[in-house]
């Protein structure tokens, strides 16, 4: 491994290489719902893997990128609770799971993976039946 060294890169290179992988695959992050476990999502994974990373580590970029002030939360849900269509009109967010699971279009989300939903895009979700922790990050209060 090469030496390892978090700065080598800028924030604009990582913004260049969302794009890049994102024209490669056809995902235009604003017109969809996408998780960790869309074909797309496993594409991008691939393009978007750092090897710039200390050994013993696996590190990939998400093919998102906020251009707005976020605000991050922390959820805990109960077993099998029924979150309604809704939609977060201010701005983007992402969820990712940290335990538990939760179901969102026939799909189940677990540990570890993210869920992107586009400003105003509206979804529903039920929790899994251990329930669901979550950290989010919104372009909007959300609260």
């Amino acid at each position: 491994m090469a030496e390892f060294n978090p700065n080598r890169h800028t924030f604009e290179h990582g913004l260049q290489r969302i794009r890049e992988a994102s024209e490669k695959f056809g995902f235009y992050p604003d017109k969809e719902i996408v998780t960790s476990r869309s074909r797309v999502a496993q594409d991008l994974k691939d393009a978007l893997t750092v090897s710039n990373v200390p050994d013993g580590f696996t590190k990939w970029q998400l093919p998102i990128s906020f251009r707005c002030e976020t605000l991050t939360f922390l959820s805990f849900a109960a077993p099998n609770t029924k979150v309604p269509r809704h939609s977060h009109k201010e701005g983007p967010g992402i969820r990712v799971i940290i335990s538990g699971s939760m179901s969102y279009d026939g799909t189940e989300l677990t540990t570890g993976d993210w869920m992107y939903i586009p400003a105003g895009m509206e979804y529903d979700f039920e929790v899994g039946p251990m329930g669901v922790g979550m950290f989010y990050c919104y372009c909007c209060s959300c609260a």
